[in-house]
């Protein structure tokens, strides 16, 4: 769990790809009396808040849990305000991320998307491919369990072919295959909205990021809760399955 504790952030200790499950828009909403619908209003306003902030921060990749696989099973009036916020939101943030130097992309299954939102988005993903600073990575209908499926699918099929030998597979070779390839892992996963779970997302490339859940729902988490939690993950020892004396002793001759 996150705490309100208040750390000086260390410039030198970024992390280089930050992870976060946007949870908690609806039950704002229904706590004020609004519908859920003006949760997820709010909520982009906290997108914007944080990519402006990581940005700053210097972070190189954002990626945020923004409509699972899972999702569409939603009331089909709410999936139709999220697909229409969602792309309404991006092209209005468009001018801004350029001007930020921010690239936008996207993980996830588009061709599942509604043919207006898909086109609005890749629109938008285009007129930003330009920019070389924070890539914003928007989860759309994504899921893990899909990506990791489709990977397999991918490799049987070259496999079958002939075209790799399937003694050939290994972490790299199936990494390669993921939404992720071209990124690193998540070094700091948040969880906003109290939830104990990381619900299917990013199953593979969580393996040995730091996680951090935080009581707060999404729509309030601000930028002093961002930068306190980046901090509080520098305050961590990363091991990756070796022993803390160990690291502290690679630490020591850099």
């Amino acid at each position: 769990m996150s705490t309100n504790t208040t750390y000086t952030l260390d410039m030198t200790r970024m992390p280089s790809h930050v992870a976060i499950i946007m949870d908690g828009n609806g039950r704002w909403a229904q706590a004020r009396g609004y519908e859920r619908s003006a949760g997820h209003v709010e909520g982009v306003t906290t997108v914007r808040r944080i990519t402006e902030e990581a940005s700053a921060l210097g972070i190189k990749y954002l990626t945020l849990y923004t409509f699972s696989t899972e999702n569409w099973q939603r009331p089909q009036a709410e999936v139709d305000a999220l697909m229409t916020l969602i792309v309404t939101a991006i092209e209005r943030e468009t001018p801004d991320l350029i001007k930020n130097n921010v690239r936008l992309t996207t993980i996830g299954d588009l061709d599942r998307m509604p043919l207006f939102a898909a086109e609005r988005m890749r629109k938008c993903i285009a007129d930003t491919s330009h920019c070389t600073g924070l890539t914003l990575v928007l989860a759309l209908s994504y899921s893990s369990r899909w990506e990791i499926v489709k990977a397999t699918r991918e490799l049987a099929r070259a496999a079958a072919e002939g075209k790799i030998n399937a003694d050939d597979i290994d972490e790299a070779m199936f990494a390669s295959h993921l939404e992720t390839a071209s990124m690193p892992d998540p070094d700091l996963l948040i969880r906003t909205g109290g939830d104990m779970r990381v619900s299917n997302y990013l199953l593979y490339q969580i393996a040995y990021t730091e996680l951090i859940v935080t009581p707060t729902y999404w729509p309030d988490y601000s930028r002093e809760d961002f930068r306190n939690d980046i901090a509080a993950y520098q305050h961590r020892q990363r091991r990756f399955g070796k022993t803390g004396e160990q690291v502290a002793a690679t630490e020591q001759t850099k």
